[in-house]
C-alpha cells in the first residue's frame, strides 16, 4: 500500500466539513483528527467523519500527524500556523494565508529553518477549467498575454452565513475574502505582479443580517466592501480586478484574459469546472473542444446546481511533493504573493499611490490531465454529498 500522511485539522467550521467530505478522493492523504477550541464541535465533527477528536496540543504532539490544515479565522492563521510549525508538523491554511506580508516572511524563515512545508489554499485554479486556459495560454494560442479583466461582485454574506461578522472587520472584505481565488487565477496564468492601485469604499457602514439564527441584528462594517484595482503584472500584462459586496447585479464575465492573437474566457475561479471559451482574432468566442481532465468532472449538484468540487487538493498535491521531493503547487511563496498583491490593493485604497510588490514567485506547475488522474483515488460514480 502507498504510503499516506496523516493530516489534522484545526478548527471545526463550515469549511471543514467540506475538507473531511473531500479528502478521500485523494492519494497521499488520510484525514486522522480534529481539534477545535469549542471541543463539543471537534468531538461532533470527529463523529461524523469517523476520526478522532483532540484538543489542540494533543493534536500537534500527535505522532501520526504530518500535515495540520488551519481552519480557523483570518486572524488566527499566522499565530496557529506558527504554533503547527513549531511543533514540527507541516502546516496547510486556508485562505488568506497571513494578513500581512511579515507575518508571511516570518512563517517561512521558521518553516526553513525547521525543514518543514507550507502550503495554503486556493486549490481552485487546479480545476479542469483553469487547467485547461492554462493549456490554452501555454500552448501559445491566445499569444502573450497583454492585459484582462477579473469581476467578483454580490451583496455580501450577510444573507446566507450564520455569523458573518468578521467577513466585515480588518481581514475580510470581497478582496480578502474571494480576492485570493481570483488572484491565484491570474498569478498561475500570467505570473506574478509588480504594482498595484486601487480606489475603494465603505458605501454601507452598518450590514443587517437576514440568515438565520441572528435574523434582524446588525454588524458594523470595518473593510472596504468596494474595491476596483489595477494590477500590472511582470511581464507588462494590465489587469482590472472589481470586488465587491454592494452590487445586486451585474453582467461582467468573472475572468477574461486578453493576448496578442486572441482572447480566452473562464468561468468563476472560486470553482474548479465550468465552460471554457477562447478566440483566435476577431473571430467569435465558442466553447472549447472538452478537456479530459480529472477536476473538472461534476461531482456535486447542490440545489440543482452541477458543480465539480476538488478542495483539498492543493493540499494532497503538497503531501504528494513532500514524499516525493518536489514543489508542491499551493506553496506558501505563491500564496504569500497572492498576499502581498491583495493587502498592496487596499494600502492603495488608503494611501491614492500605486504600491509595488515586494514579494514575487515562479508560476505554479500546470496540471495536466494524467497528473491530475495520478493524484486521484477511484470512487464510485455517484456524486459526493
Amino acid at each position: 500500500m502507498q504510503r499516506r500522511l496523516g493530516i489534522g485539522v484545526i478548527g471545526c467550521g463550515n469549511i471543514a466539513t467540506t475538507y473531511l467530505r473531500l479528502a478521500p478522493l485523494f492519494r497521499g492523504i488520510e484525514m486522522r483528527g480534529c481539534a477545535d477550541l469549542d471541543e463539543t464541535v471537534a468531538a461532533a465533527k470527529a463523529k461524523e467523519y469517523s476520526i478522532r477528536a483532540d484538543t489542540v496540543s494533543g493534536l500537534l504532539a500527535a505522532e501520526d500527524i504530518d500535515i495540520v490544515v488551519n481552519l480557523t479565522i483570518p486572524a488566527a492563521h499566522y499565530e496557529v500556523s506558527r504554533a503547527i510549525l513549531e511543533a514540527g508538523k507541516h502546516v496547510y491554511s486556508e485562505k488568506p494565508y497571513v494578513l500581512t506580508v511579515e507575518e508571511g516572511l516570518e512563517l517561512a524563515s521558521l518553516a526553513r529553518k525547521k525543514g518543514l512545508r507550507i502550503g495554503s489554499a486556493p486549490d481552485t485554479f487546479l480545476g479542469g477549467a483553469h487547467q485547461h486556459g492554462r493549456h490554452i495560454v501555454d500552448s501559445g494560442l491566445i499569444g502573450k498575454i497583454t492585459s484582462g479583466t477579473a469581476h467578483v461582485m454580490g451583496h455580501g454574506m450577510e444573507h446566507w452565513h450564520p455569523n458573518p461578522d468578521f467577513f466585515f472587520q480588518p481581514g475580510g472584505g470581497p478582496i480578502l475574502d474571494l480576492g485570493p481565488y481570483y488572484l491565484a487565477n491570474l498569478v498561475q496564468l500570467a505570473g506574478p505582479v509588480r504594482q498595484v492601485a486601487a480606489l475603494t469604499s465603505i458605501p454601507a457602514r452598518q450590514r443587517t443580517i437576514t440568515s438565520e439564527p441572528r435574523r434582524g441584528q446588525t454588524i458594523e462594517v470595518n473593510t472596504p466592501t468596494t474595491i476596483h484595482a489595477l494590477l500590472e503584472f511582470e511581464n507588462g500584462a494590465v489587469v482590472t480586478l472589481n470586488a465587491s459586496w454592494d452590487v445586486w447585479n451585474h453582467g461582467h464575465a468573472p475572468l477574461e484574459i486578453y493576448g496578442e492573437e486572441g482572447s480566452l474566457f473562464l468561468p468563476d475561479p472560486n470553482f474548479f469546472g465550468g465552460e471554457v471559451r477562447f478566440t483566435r482574432e476577431a473571430e467569435p468566442a465558442t466553447p472549447s473542444e472538452p478537456w479530459d481532465h480529472a477536476f473538472g468532472v461534476v461531482n456535486q449538484d447542490p440545489g440543482g446546481r452541477d458543480l465539480a468540487n476538488y478542495r483539498a487538493v492543493g493540499l494532497a498535491d503538497m503531501a504528494l511533493a513532500i514524499m516525493e521531493d518536489r514543489a508542491h503547487r499551493c506553496s506558501g511563496e505563491f500564496a504569500l504573493h497572492v498576499v502581498d498583491i491583495m493587502t498592496g490593493i487596499l494600502r492603495s485604497g488608503e494611501s491614492g499611490r500605486f504600491e509595488t510588490m515586494r514579494t514575487t514567485c515562479e508560476r505554479p506547475a500546470a496540471l495536466s490531465p494524467k497528473e491530475a488522474l495520478d493524484l486521484s483515488l477511484p470512487v464510485a460514480d455517484e456524486k459526493v454529498a
